[in-house]
């Protein structure tokens, strides 16, 4: 770490995608129920906690052309700022904008820079914006792989959505920086590298130039020279890039990456189901997640933030750390982000902070918000029964907020995208490293016979040790029958544990007395 830079911090955020899919819009703040609860901004400045990264929607404050409802976000702004927290407020989030427009209407971007001004002017003291999460992600979903509105499948219709979003936070920059000279930009997008097979390394070298264009394109750097520059030329439009890289918007860099984010493709068809199949229209190929066919696995948070870092030499802050996992899972992702931060800081690299996304949980990310089928994946609070509950992870963040380290052993343990077991698909005749072994302390289980063989069984699957004696206060975790599935029940134990709440009395399916006890943690 260079002298100069201050501590790495801990910063978070509620997941806050609005989408929209058809003519319904799908709003995580609601299904959440963060609509509704202030007090969560209590909770959530608990975990000691620097910034949040907080919605302030286009869609959501301005209810018709040119009039705005900001009562929600008067109470919730001032509130963070009542709290000592510093705010990132977001104004499109995975959207499209009001129903009077979207992301191929020529008047997006002025619209958008319009609203950006009014919120200025209202909330003056806030130094930190993102007027478009994730351009490039959103405009795949919606404009190449019709996922979203406006439901286009075409390459041309794509490039069109990212351009209108790199022009609208542009715009809203402009605007904002009127009332706030110094707005700060962090402009955040999904990170990852493709992989291929050589008959499919052009279309991965595409993507890979592909990957870097929001931030390309903001920092005036696709000109002549640029790998996508002729190629957007063709398609008519030229004239805007040569506009954009005369007069750059340089962000900070918001790097948001997700175990799936690195990709392979491979033209061997026979080795994966059909479901993968995809192709470019000259060359079919399956499109899996690199760390299910890989070996070695991606290196994932080190390698980007060193890639970021090196081709932009710009303030780097990591704007989404969030996985969809068991408890322990979720834990070792966010330790090895955080890990990686403090290497690369270490390296030279100008990272600020690291961001627990997905404070409250998601809905329905499972179906890339195209289904409302309710499907709940926890975050760092539980809503599964009703109310905010704090996990693990809560544990951790304020471990990592507090002294910027944790001795969480459980944390600190390799995660499943480091074993084995994590392939899906044979490599076949790539070239084959040694791969990732298990970690000997995290992969053995001592067996007893007071212990569930199905607890047994998850606890094997998921890497944790177990042993059938009390823990130092001789203190034993109990499961007695009910319908709580195991991994369910794990988890709320490790919540338990490591949150420092008192271990409650469990209840697990087709289980007399089976007794669980400390060994699984530090």
């Amino acid at each position: 770490m260079s002298p100069e830079q201050p501590p790495l911090e801990i910063w978070g955020g509620p997941e806050c995608s609005l989408n929209r899919v058809g003519d319904v819009f799908r709003d995580q703040i609601g299904l959440t129920g963060h609509d509704d609860r202030e007090g969560d901004l209590d909770r959530f400045a608990s975990l000691g906690l620097k910034t949040l990264r907080y919605p302030l929607l286009w869609e959501r404050t301005e209810i018709a052309p040119g009039k705005f409802d900001w009562s929600w976000a008067d109470r919730r702004l001032h509130r963070i700022r009542e709290l000592g927290l510093g705010v990132v407020v977001g104004l499109v989030h995975h959207g499209s904008g009001p129903a009077w427009t979207d992301l191929l209407d020529p008047g997006f971007a002025e619209g958008l820079a319009r609203f950006a001004g009014e919120a200025a002017r209202r909330y003056p003291w806030i130094r930190d914006w993102t007027p478009v999460n994730e351009p490039l992600t959103t405009a795949r979903f919606s404009a190449l792989y019709g996922l979203w509105h406006p439901h286009r499948r075409d390459e041309p219709s794509f490039w069109l959505a990212l351009l209108n979003q790199i022009d609208a936070v542009r715009g809203a920059m402009r605007a904002i920086r009127r009332i706030i000279p110094d707005a700060r930009l962090i402009q955040t997008e999904d990170f990852g590298r493709t992989f291929a097979t050589p008959p499919c390394q052009d279309q991965a070298d595409h993507e890979n130039r592909r990957r870097l264009m929001t931030w390309d394109l903001l920092c005036g750097r696709v000109t002549p020279q640029h790998g996508l520059y002729a190629h957007l030329s063709h398609m008519g439009f030229g004239p805007r890039l040569d506009g954009l890289s005369v007069d750059p918007c340089h962000p900070v860099i918001g790097l948001n990456h997700y175990v799936t984010s690195d990709r392979f493709l491979d033209h061997r068809l026979e080795l994966y189901p059909s479901r993968l199949h995809g192709g470019n229209g000259r060359i079919a190929y399956a499109d899996v997640e690199a760390v299910r066919a890989l070996d070695p696995a991606p290196a994932g948070w080190r390698e980007h933030l060193d890639t970021l870092w090196r081709r932009y030499q710009r303030p780097l802050i990591v704007t989404e750390c969030h996985l969809g996992c068991t408890r322990e899972e979720q834990l070792r992702w966010l330790h090895e982000c955080w890990s990686a931060a403090l290497d690369a800081r270490r390296a030279g690299a100008r990272v600020e902070a690291v961001t627990a996304w997905s404070l409250l949980g998601s809905f329905d990310w499972d179906s890339l918000l195209t289904r409302a089928d309710g499907r709940y994946e926890t975050g760092v609070f539980d809503l599964s029964e009703g109310s905010p509950r704090p996990t693990a992870l809560a544990a951790l963040v304020r471990h990592l907020a507090l002294d910027g380290a944790t001795d969480m052993a459980l944390a600190a343990q390799s995660g499943w995208w480091r074993q084995t077991q994590r392939l899906l698909y044979p490599p076949g005749d790539l070239q084959r490293a040694s791969g990732c072994a298990a970690d000997p302390a995290a992969a053995q289980v001592i067996l007893s016979p007071d212990l569930h063989p199905e607890l047994v069984l998850e606890c094997e699957r998921r890497g944790l040790r177990l042993m059938a004696e009390a823990d130092d206060e001789g203190q034993a975790w109990r499961f007695t029958a009910s319908e709580t599935p195991t991994a369910r029940a794990l988890d709320l134990l490790i919540d338990r544990r490591l949150y420092g709440e008192p271990v409650p009395e469990t209840r697990h399916r087709d289980t007399a007395d089976a007794r669980i006890f400390s060994s699984m943690f530090p």
